[in-house]
């Protein structure tokens, strides 16, 4: 745990109500000593890339570097923080883990164990774990916990989605009225009750039907669609990544609307392009301090082992973020041109992708200047998924913690060194992040390098722990501050 600057009455209560809180100032690891991977992420450990330490093109091969995930051994568990507890919430009782070629177009039913693939975790209003087991089709809900750490209710809210992923809650306040849910290619919700454990029509009404859906990338990846809304409700954020990895939009016209993330209304009519160059914002949160839209991102790969970071960032509306083109602010992607004048990089809200001859000779435009540097850097190809903010209004860790971000590390596959296979934390002040990211949970690699599981989902409960999902070993995992 870092040593904030000064301590607030609620930071100095929780000294009081927790002595063995390590309260000490941390070195931060910055440079190139920066650069992790898997074998060097122990909790605690803070670290700090910025753009001055990336690497130049190619530096380094690129590698094919993909895990198989293993059944996790017996004597392997999570690791958190000195003072902190991990239990097994929920699941882990799969026959097999989840490789990636179980990702597949079709959903498909659990043959065995309580989830096929968890990922997204939300809260609802009324403390309810609501969980998106995208490639079974279904909302999950979980409620309560027993004295051994275990979800008390178990029951499925919704079934027959095209692999659901994002989940929010709307209006917001202790009453929504309905549950988004982001498929594939369509936002659809249900009408919500707080406290419904099963939705009463179980077949939701389709809000916005042509969502860009799924890409050519391994797994069929980049199908994931995060839903939120603006901190006035008055707006739906709809993520979605690239259908590539770093096609030109110019002349691919497959990557329209793709790479953004997209405004609507609450009733799913288009508002404009909210913001651009993002290459896949799986994870979205709106930060409850300063009302703005953040962002956990996968960015580019083939570019080298360090090269580039993805990152967690707020996003600004109508902010250019660099993809295809750019990455980390102005730096160049020696594979590709500059933008066309007249597509979608300087001008975001066409109504339509360029012609094959408008592209073919269009005049070239430099946009360098125009990218925004992400907050947070973090470990290149380490696949930064979902994220949240610890809520102030919740007590369970202690107080330093108000307001800080945490976000799931899946694992990387085009990296010689393996890195993520973690959650890590962000610390943030007055709502604004400080630049550097800790790891905070690991343990999902064994001693000789073999992944057994992948964080995905992070959320925080109305009793102020910590729940993980784990689509490697089919799990949730609660993590709670004992002091001990």
């Amino acid at each position: 745990m870092r040593l904030p600057s000064s301590l607030s009455f609620s930071a100095m209560v929780a000294v009081a109500l927790f002595p063995s809180a390590p309260l000490v100032a941390q070195q931060v690891i910055t440079g190139q000593d920066a650069y992790a991977d898997w074998s060097q992420q122990k909790p605690g450990t803070m670290r700090k890339i910025t753009a001055a330490d990336l690497p130049a093109p190619f530096a380094t091969e690129s590698v094919d570097n993909g895990p198989w995930v293993i059944a996790k051994p017996a004597d392997a568990w999570p690791v958190a923080p000195e003072g902190f507890k991990v239990e097994l919430y929920a699941g882990g009782d799969a026959a097999k883990p989840m490789q990636r070629s179980d990702m597949v177009r079709q959903t498909t039913s659990a043959t065995s164990g309580t989830f096929v693939e968890p990922r997204i975790i939300r809260t609802a209003p009324n403390g309810d774990l609501f969980v998106a087991d995208s490639q079974s089709g279904r909302i999950i809900v979980l409620r309560g916990v027993t004295a051994d750490g275990k979800a008390q209710t178990f029951s499925v809210f919704a079934t027959g989605l095209d692999h659901p992923f994002g989940i929010a809650f709307y209006p917001s306040g202790p009453n929504p009225k309905w549950v988004y849910v982001g498929n594939a290619t369509t936002i659809a919700r249900f009408a919500y009750k707080s406290g419904d454990l099963k939705a009463e029509d179980p077949t939701p009404e389709t809000v916005i039907p042509n969502i860009p859906g799924y890409a050519q990338l391994r797994g069929g990846g980049h199908w994931t669609r995060d839903v939120t809304f603006t901190a006035d409700d008055k707006h739906m954020l709809v993520s979605v990544g690239s259908g590539s990895n770093i096609d030109d939009p110019d002349t691919h016209p497959r990557e329209f609307h793709r790479a953004d993330v997209l405004e609507y209304t609450p009733e799913g009519k288009f508002v404009e392009v909210y913001a651009t160059g993002i290459r896949n914002c799986v994870g979205e949160a709106i930060n409850p301090i300063t009302g703005q839209l953040w962002c956990s991102t996968n960015e580019r790969d083939a570019l080298g082992n360090n090269l580039p970071p993805d990152y967690v960032t707020h996003i600004e509306e109508g902010g250019f973020y660099g993809w295809p083109w750019y990455y980390i602010g102005g730096h160049q992607d020696p594979r590709l041109p500059q933008p066309c004048a007249g597509g979608t990089g300087p001008n975001p809200q066409l109504a339509a992708p360029l012609t094959p001859d408008q592209a073919k000779n269009c005049k070239r435009v430099d946009m360098s200047s125009k990218v925004l540097v992400p907050d947070v850097l973090v470990q290149p190809h380490m696949a930064s998924l979902e994220m949240t903010f610890y809520p102030d209004h919740v007590r369970g860790f202690p107080a330093t913690y108000s307001g800080d971000a945490f976000a799931a590390e899946h694992g990387s596959w085009n990296r010689k060194r393996r890195g993520g296979y973690e959650v890590v934390m962000i610390p943030m002040k007055n709502g604004k992040a400080l630049g550097e990211y800790e790891d905070f949970l690991s343990g999902f690699v064994t001693a000789d390098g073999q992944v057994w599981g992948r964080p995905v989902g992070v959320a925080i409960g109305h009793d102020g722990a910590l729940y993980v999902t784990d689509d490697g070993s089919r799990s949730i995992w609660r993590v709670v501050y004992t002091g001990k």
